[in-house]
């Protein structure tokens, strides 16, 4: 098929709202049925405001934070200040907020407007009594697209990892220069660290650098774009810009977060949930972690540490679980891995005799250290199983537990380097190392079935496969030879299932080199591969990789072709054979051919030092063969491991450009080596070096990194965590000089390309692929980053092409149909990408019911349930079609056609279910659900309020205990037999309800009760104003003309300003403005009745401002305080001086005024010196000077 490039050349000019003290967190765009002002088009909402989108523009609501926190404590009833007074319900609480608008000037009034990404929710709104204002079934969406704003110009709104963003999409043909914004009803507008300050009276809204990026030679290469601000008007400034290079996206941070711990918490390894969540561990010394309730371990186990394992929510936010794991010695976890359950297994060491294990428990003879593998279930609440596998001497130590650089430890925490993994199965595989090699078989590591059965010397890398539930070893063996050896990663191949298995020897010997890159050992020490078959039987081939420097791999990993990938250390001049390297690099990235015979690329990057820059932690290779390294570099203090640093390696694109040589660097290597597409560091600016003590942390496969810190040691820096993280700060600083925190951060590159995943829905069950004929399937993809996608359902009908991520088709013929949904990206370095999933179409379809039968005697809870399903004749039930769920809880029941007895325990009301699971029907599984009242004798009770206001929709909840039948009658003549109705009276009066309960399964039958509701009138709301029309810079009077039986009334002046008085008093309001306001009065009697009635002002307002010349604070009248007056004040500071140009006043409200003290004391008769400014309603300014004479 043809692609036209010009689909390719888009350029974006990024920007993203922020406001102070707050986050916009997960926004979506609900429509606009008639809810909302006319102009609107969509409405999206965030804690503290609103954005407006309209076809023109949009308008941003802001509150004031301090307001908007004093709100969400009266709501909740508590102060967030532990020390502040506790606020009444009555007490007032004013709500300052700020709207302003901008348009773009000169665009097209009538572009088209898109949404996408719809949510399968939606949004009802009966605001007021007015029908016209209800809207129902308003569709919600994540992304809104304006197209043509300007002539090939389109604007996308929507929300990205908690920020509010637009793009402006700058196709070949438009023009940056006519795309204008204005800004009305805006203070200031500023720009200030290339970000445009939008001024308000509640605080500032920030749109951030308008990041731009376009492909070039040379790989990702930022645009310069800037604000550039004439008045209220705001334009972008792009220079060097290409119109035939396709488009660059930037990163985004998603989070950092601490632990929280308050005990000593160092951090080792991390890795991602099926869900984007993020798990990380480390060691913890004491009582202290944040464990969650009902966590499998509580309590610090003893010992010196123990494993501290935590779950965060996708967005940071929140702990999902956090527990202890571990016994009275030492535990360290190494690496973590999580299956498509959710539950996660933890690969370490321990030295602990009471480590928890499950299953098969210990393997091998145990002693000092060995390797531990524990699976943990989703909430991390109990062990699915747990092995403590070893021999005599120490397992999973390389080389020492004791830390300073010697033969394969190189770097800090590389004793404690090893890697878990899982396949499709979830089996478990896991690379470590041994030094229980001794001759004696009863104190060597444990081999199962393994390919090496004797060891080597000193050190032997292991390899094990484990059962998915952790309860026993499938194989494991030694690999090694007649020098030090460790296994740190491995992976599995794609292709052939081999594993691959990868780290650093010393040996001279290792078995079946011949034919490989290198065939020998080239000095000191080399990184090797090994190739192993899945079973563990047979070594397949190994490869040496190395120079006659020191040289390791800490990196294994296949593209989808089963192409190898490794990734390391070295000291010496590594084989470049790549278009793109960098002198003298010591991070060596190479590709190999399958069989290892030869690089398919090899290339080095880093600042050409003599050490490595960086110590290895995560390695990736993507869908679009792009490379990903993560690492930390600098000097641990007092250690003798030292490496470059960080300072000196190229940035791209960065989120963090500047390093103080000792952060974390993330580098991503464009396919076949041909570019750097990304570089940027990570960490606090000073104090101790960011680092881990250990263990691998992962990206995933979308190139998000999902990386574990030991962080913060000691304090001083500023550790940067995102806001709303779990938890901002070290917990564990308390005192001690060098307590740390386990920090776990998660940061999506953007650069993995395109892909789909298809999933089926059927009646509004997800993931349900099977039905009856005709049936209509709903599809959606899960993915949500294509910008198009083409939908193959597999019965013949042709292919559907559609810009929104979801479907639905119906099948009218019998069969099993294979669905491919392919999502396409034309900017993606992937451009398409291709998820299956099967519909099983059926006719055999069965019914699903049954009925009960009390047994005799009737005191007893006895019943007989018979199964009245009904099948097709062709296909009879068996004897294991169905389940049967009696709802107390007691295990469930297999069963066929036949009638089942159960005997309840207590009384109660319970659902009983009757699973139809033979998979023979088109319908399965369905089910059939009744509510089985059971009771010794009925008993009619029920619940409702005793009083409303007319008309009233009373609600009845049955609280009987029994009961079949049900007969209610309301007071009023009518009747109702539904188990818990509701009525509606419509007249005032007192109404009798009773109910009768019929119940054939107890032993009296029947029962009835009685009681009543008083259901009372309204009162009527009405008042008069003046003057109409308005005279400049009067107050309006109310008067209340409401019903006599009116006792409390709120005033809402439709300025933001309201009262509630008691008193039919004539209310004066002094409006702010010129405009018009909707007034309204709601009254209420003694019975809490109300009514409302709102009513159109108009008002005239002429800025003015004036201050007397002269107060009498101790005369107790109106001259007691002296205030500034005026009108159509929006903003002011009035500020007042003694005679010594000391400042005794000030305030910002023209409400407050000054009553002669300061400090609590009353001031000296004396002439005081004040000034004045003032930003009035209409965006005109004035200030005054003036005296003061205080007189007592």
């Amino acid at each position: 098929m043809e692609r036209k490039s010009h689909i390719l050349l888009f350029l974006y000019c990024l920007a993203f709202f922020s406001s102070r003290s707050q986050q916009y967190e997960n926004i979506q765009f609900i429509e606009n049925k008639g809810q909302w002002d006319d102009k609107v088009q969509f409405k999206g909402s965030f804690p503290g405001g609103a954005i407006f989108i309209q076809r023109d523009g949009f308008t941003v609501l802001q509150h004031n934070p301090e307001d908007y926190k004093r709100l969400a404590e009266k709501m909740h009833g508590h102060q967030l200040d532990p020390h502040a007074r506790q606020s009444s319900q009555s007490d007032s609480l004013t709500i300052r907020s700020h709207a302003y608008e901008t348009q773009f000037v000169g665009a097209n009034q009538r572009p088209t407007i898109i949404a996408d990404k719809p949510i399968v929710t939606y949004n009802n709104y009966f605001i007021g009594n007015d029908p016209s204002k209800w809207a129902v079934g308003c569709k919600i969406y994540q992304g809104i697209t304006v197209q043509n704003l300007y002539p090939n110009v389109d604007l996308r709104y929507y929300s990205n990892n908690g920020l509010m963003k637009y793009d402006l999409i700058i196709k070949p043909g438009g023009n940056v220069s006519q795309i204008a914004l204005q800004y009305k009803g805006v203070e200031k507008l500023t720009v200030k660290n290339k970000e445009l300050l939008v001024g308000t009276s509640v605080g500032d809204v920030k749109e951030l650098y308008p990041y731009t990026y376009q492909y070039s030679a040379k790989g990702k290469q930022e645009l310069p774009c800037k604000y550039i601000i004439k008045g209220n008007t705001v334009r972008f400034e792009v220079k060097n810009y290409d119109p035939t290079q396709p488009l660059i996206i930037d990163p985004t941070l998603i989070f950092s977060s601490f632990s929280g711990s308050a005990a000593n918490n160092w951090g080792f390894t991390a890795t991602y949930g099926p869900d984007g969540s993020l798990f990380g561990a480390g060691i913890v010394e004491g009582e202290g972690f944040p464990v969650s309730p009902g966590a499998m371990q509580s309590h610090y186990g003893g010992g010196s540490w123990d494993i501290g394992l935590i779950k965060l929510s996708p967005d940071g936010s929140n702990r999902v679980f956090a527990t202890y794991i571990g016994g009275n010695g030492i535990e360290q976890p190494h690496s973590l891995v999580v299956d498509r359950q959710g539950n996660v297994v933890v690969a370490g060491r321990s030295n602990s005799p009471d480590y928890p294990t499950r299953g098969a428990g210990k393997v091998g003879p145990g002693g000092g250290y060995d390797i531990i593998v524990t699976k943990l279930n989703a909430t991390g609440t109990a062990i699915i199983g747990s092995l403590k596998i070893g021999g005599v001497n120490d397992d999973g130590v390389n080389i020492s537990s004791t830390r300073n650089r010697n033969s394969l430890q190189y770097n800090y925490g590389d004793d404690g380097r090893s890697e878990v993994i899982l396949d499709g199965a979830n089996n478990i595989y896991v690379a470590s190392c041994t030094q229980s090699v001794s001759l004696n078989a009863a104190e060597q590591f444990p081999v199962i079935g393994g390919f090496q059965r004797t060891p080597g010397s000193g050190q032997d890398a292991v390899v094990l496969k484990i059962a998915p539930d952790a309860s026993n070893v499938i194989f494991s063996s030694f690999l090694g030879g007649n020098g030090n050896d460790a296994a740190y990663v491995l992976s599995i191949n794609p292709t052939t299932s081999d594993i691959f298995v990868a780290g650093g020897t010393e040996s001279t010997n290792l078995a079946r080199t011949t034919g490989r890159v290198f065939n020998t050992n080239q000095g000191k020490i080399d990184g090797f591969i090994s190739v192993i078959s899945n079973d563990g039987t047979v070594l397949r081939q190994t490869t040496y990789l190395g120079t006659p420097e020191y040289d390791q791999i800490y990196g294994i990993q296949f593209d989808k072709e089963g192409f190898p990938y490794a990734m390391g250390q070295t000291e010496g001049h590594w084989p470049v054979q790549a278009p793109w390297s960098q002198p003298n690099g010591k991070q060596f990235i190479v590709k190999l051919q399958p069989d290892l015979s030869a690089f398919v690329y090899s290339t080095v990057f880093g600042t050409g030092a003599t050490l490595p820059n960086i110590s290895p932690t995560a390695f990736l290779v993507d869908r679009c063969e792009n490379v990903y390294v993560s690492g930390w570099g600098g000097v641990i203090p007092s250690t003798g491991f030292r490496l470059a640093g960080t300072a000196g390696l190229t940035t791209v694109n960065p989120l963090q450009p500047t390093t103080d040589g000792e952060d974390f660097y993330f580098f991503v290597l464009k396919r076949n080596a041909t570019a750097q597409l990304y570089g940027d560091f990570f960490g606090q600016n000073g104090g101790f070096i960011d680092h881990v003590d250990g263990g691998t942390s992962r990206f995933d496969a979308n190139g998000v990194i999902y990386q574990a810190l030991c962080a913060n040691c000691g304090g001083g820096a500023r550790f940067p965590t995102t806001p709303n993280a779990w938890a901002s700060t070290n917990g564990a600083l308390n005192g001690r000089s060098v307590n740390c925190n386990l920090a776990m951060i998660k940061i999506d590159l953007e650069l993995a390309g395109i892909r789909s995943g298809v999933q089926p829905s059927i009646n509004g069950v997800p993931r349900d692929s099977a039905g009856c004929v005709p049936l209509t399937v709903d599809f959606r993809d899960t993915v949500l980053n294509a910008v198009s996608y083409e939908w193959d359902f597999g019965d013949g009908s042709p292919v559907l092409p559609t810009t929104v991520p979801n479907t639905s088709h119906t099948y009218s013929q019998v069969g099993t149909y294979r669905v491919m949904l392919i999502g396409i990206d034309p900017n993606s370095c992937n451009l398409r990408d291709t998820s299956y999933t099967h519909i099983i179409v059926g006719d055999q379809q069965a019914t699903a019911d049954f009925n009960s039968v009390k047994q005799e005697p009737c005191e007893e809870f006895r019943y007989q349930f018979t199964n009245t399903s009904v099948a097709p004749a062709s296909r009879p039930f068996t004897a294991t079609s169905f389940i049967w769920d009696f709802g107390d809880g007691s295990p469930q029941v297999q069963a066929g056609v036949g009638s089942v007895n159960h005997q309840y325990t207590a009384p109660g009301s319970y659902r009983v279910r009757l699973y139809m699971v033979d998979s023979a029907y088109c319908n399965a599984p369905d089910s059939a659900v009744k509510v089985l009242n059971v009771a010794a004798l009925v008993k009619a009770r029920f619940e409702t309020p005793a009083a409303g206001c007319a008309p009233y929709n009373a609600v009845f909840t049955n609280t009987s205990d029994g009961g079949q039948e049900f007969f209610w009658e309301f007071g009023d003549g009518t009747t109702s037999t539904d188990p818990n109705p509701t009525h509606q009276y419509l007249s005032p009066g007192t109404y009798t309800i009773r109910l009768r309960v019929v119940d054939p399964n107890t032993c009296n039958r029947e029962d009835q009760t009685s009681s009543t509701i008083t259901v009372y009138s309204n009162p009527t709301a009405n008042f008069s104003l003046t003057p109409q029309p308005p005279i400049v810079n009067t107050a309006i009077s109310f008067t209340n003309l409401s019903s006599s039986d009116g006792v409390r009334f709120k005033w809402l002046f439709g300025d933001g300003d309201s009262l509630v008085t008691t008193t039919r008093d004539i209310v004066q309001h002094e409006y702010n403005s010129t405009g018009k306001f909707d007034a309204c009065l709601i009254v209420f009697n003694a019975n809490n009745c109300s009514d409302t009635i709102c009513k159109p002002v108009e008002t005239l307002v002429e800025p003015a401002v004036d201050v007397p010349n002269a107060f009498t604070p101790l005369s107790g009248d109106v001259n007691s305080k002296i205030f500034v007056r005026g009108y159509g004040i929006k903003q002011m500071r009035f500020t007042i001086w003694n005679r010594w140009g000391q400042k005794v006043f000030e305030t910002e409200s023209n409400k407050v005024g000054w009553d002669g003290r300061y400090k609590g004391a009353i001031q000296p008769m004396d002439v005081y010196a004040y000034t004045l400014e003032v930003n009035f309603t209409d965006g005109t300014k004035t200030s005054k000077k003036g005296d003061i004479t205080l007189i007592r």
